[in-house]
């Protein structure tokens, strides 16, 4: 059985709430209708539907509504006490009813009242139905893998994980082409193996018009998403669910492609996915792996191979960008950044993460909701009739020597460098994060381990409270420097003035030498770092002032965001309001660390989201 705070138990209620919540929105709205639509004219085709009545429009609603508040009262049953979860809504339920009652008012002439609130209610129920939500399900390829391995044990035929990956595909080809069961479920599975698939279960009772896209996490084997089709295979959930390998490390990113051809050589998966395939791409790992700008390059080059791979088996590819709204997640204007893809990676469209405070940043208000949609679409029909130009052999050479170069400093600080992961938990409030209900959770990935072990918000996030902000500039600024000195000025130029790629980078590097704060950075090691371990700070700090100086010289500018005197100020306005939260921060971290305050979570938070808000781009 699921545990009560488990994700198998979480998954069922945020869809039995989304399918609860659909019921309470559209039961407002045909309330509405029901008082509105007081009509006697009606077509014949409608009357015969409640003959007798004078109102044949509200006779017709009455019903709809009735079973509405009925399905609403189940769900809060179910969600409550624990009673069994009633049958979801066919959509036909909601939509049904209502498009009659437009077609029969439009026949008749009364258009305004079709045209009102009934119209607005028939948008509404062909975009949300009665599940609201279409829930992605997400998880990491090692647990199927476990799951495959405890499988293989129980049938005697072997040890899944030490398979080679040339078996595993044959295996796994093979048993999706079986109709005999494959999963011995009166055997015992471990907790962890349970869990992933009960949450299976629970995919194969819900609608599939509930469910979005299943993604696989550290996808790095055509056998982690075949793992996953035959899950959903063996099962009993819908093989139409769409399995979305997540691309997430610098490696990842780089066989990606090798590792979709390998999927389509296949008829079978071919015939499976309908000649449609979805792919993530991860911003968030592969910029904790190597660095803003390889990791940046990297993700271009993964488009770019992809969309040939699926070019070539004429598929249909749609991009998912895993982006979050940080530099360092790949954050950017969403304008800016969707006309910085490779040319033709738009031609499906795109899906796209907005996490954290950006969902109430760039959704959270009408207004804005519709000027964020409008950048997406705007941009969307920008590149598809006037793509972005392909960069030069002269180009990628220098981008490839400049990723190679900013992946080669970002390690060596932190993997080589033996203080920095010390120096990095005394200077940022990385530890107190953990306990706080913010960021990914859990913050790391496995209780042990270093930086590698460590999710990516939480590593970016720590870093952008003591405002060095450093994963989003490490690395970059010295490989800059590096071409400067080979008299490569003018090629760099060159670059920003014509790629929008290379110039959407850049503008990202210069926002966050603008958000960066040395005299701020300096305070948290001040009170929080050890003596031996304050050089590492102090070093960190003359390498960000060296990396601004070398972006001005290739902006040709004097200062920070000269061009842009609007964000200028605004961070300038937000930092009169952000420096005191830092300061209040800093003596939290010293009290609590001396064990001086144990009552100072919810300050500590306070000062978090404070300045996760000052920041903007955070999530």
């Amino acid at each position: 059985m699921a545990t009560p705070t488990s994700p198998v138990r979480v998954t069922r209620e945020v869809l039995l709430l989304a399918q609860w919540q659909a019921c309470e929105l559209f039961s407002q709205d045909i309330a509405v209708l029901h008082e509105e639509l007081s009509a006697t004219t009606a077509t014949s085709d409608l009357r015969e539907r409640v003959p007798g009545v004078r109102e044949p429009y509200r006779a017709l609603l009455k019903p709809l509504l009735t079973t509405l508040r009925q399905q609403r009262q189940s769900l809060e049953a179910a969600l409550n006490s624990g009673a069994p979860v009633p049958d979801p809504l066919a959509p036909g339920v909601l939509l049904e009813p209502l498009q009659a009652c437009f077609d029969s008012l439009t026949a008749c002439g009364l258009t305004e009242m079709a045209r009102g609130a009934l119209r607005d209610t028939l948008r509404r129920v062909n975009c949300f139905g009665p599940y609201l939500i279409q829930l992605d399900i997400r998880q990491e390829s090692g647990r199927h893998r476990s799951v495959l391995t405890a499988i293989t044990q129980m049938l005697e035929i072997g040890d899944y994980s030490l398979w080679p990956e040339s078996k595993r595909v044959k295996w796994l080809q093979h048993e999706l082409s079986s109709p005999r069961p494959l999963i011995p479920w009166e055997h015992h599975l471990d907790c962890d193996d349970r869990e992933v698939l009960d949450t299976f279960k629970v995919i194969a009772a819900t609608p599939p018009a509930a469910l979005g896209a299943y993604v696989i996490s550290m996808a790095s084997t055509p056998s982690d998403v075949l793992a996953v089709q035959l899950l959903l295979k063996s099962t009993g959930c819908s093989e139409q669910m769409p399995v979305v390998p997540l691309f997430e490390t610098l490696a990842d990113l780089e066989s990606a492609s090798s590792v979709v051809n390998t999927l389509l050589e296949d008829p079978a998966y071919l015939a499976r996915i309908d000649k449609k395939l979805m792919v993530m791409i991860g911003y968030s790992d592969s910029a904790k792996d190597a660095g803003m700008l390889a990791a940046g390059w990297a993700q271009y080059q993964a488009q770019e191979a992809l969309l040939k791979t699926c070019a070539k088996h004429r598929v249909a590819l749609t991009l998912f960008h895993g982006r979050g709204g940080t530099i360092g997640r790949g954050g950017a204007p969403a304008h800016q950044a969707l006309l910085s893809q490779p040319p033709g990676t738009l031609a499906q469209g795109l899906r796209v993460t907005e996490q954290g405070e950006m969902i109430r940043t760039k959704l959270g208000m009408t207004s804005l909701a519709v000027n964020t949609l409008g950048q997406y679409a705007s941009a969307i029909l920008q590149a598809n009739l006037l793509p972005p130009p392909e960069p030069t052999d002269g180009w990628r050479a220098l981008m490839d020597q400049l990723a190679t170069q900013s992946c080669d400093v970002y390690r060596r600080w932190i993997r080589e460098d033996e203080q920095f992961v010390p120096f990095f938990r005394q200077a940022t409030p990385e530890q107190e994060l953990a306990a706080l209900p913010l960021g990914s959770r859990p913050a790391r990935r496995t209780s042990d381990g270093g930086i590698e072990s460590l999710r990516a918000i939480p590593w970016i996030f720590a870093w952008m409270q003591n405002r060095l902000m450093l994963p989003a500039w490490l690395g970059a600024g010295e490989a800059l420097k590096v071409i400067l000195h080979d008299g490569g000025l003018k090629m760099l130029q060159e670059m920003l003035e014509e790629w929008p790629f290379f110039r959407a980078r850049l503008s990202m590097l210069e926002m966050v030498f603008a958000k960066s704060d040395h005299t701020l950075s300096a305070h948290y090691d001040q009170l929080l770092v050890e003596p031996d371990l304050a050089p590492v700070g102090e070093r960190l700090r003359a390498q960000l002032q060296q990396d601004i100086e070398t972006l001005l010289t290739i902006l040709g500018n004097t200062e920070l965001l000269a061009h842009d005197l609007w964000a200028q100020q605004s961070i300038g306005l937000r930092n009169i309001y952000t420096a005191p939260l830092n300061l209040l921060q800093a003596e939290l971290l010293r009290r609590v660390r001396a064990g001086k305050r144990t009552d100072s979570q919810q300050a500590l938070m306070v000062t978090m989201a404070g300045i996760a808000a000052g920041m903007r781009n955070t999530g």
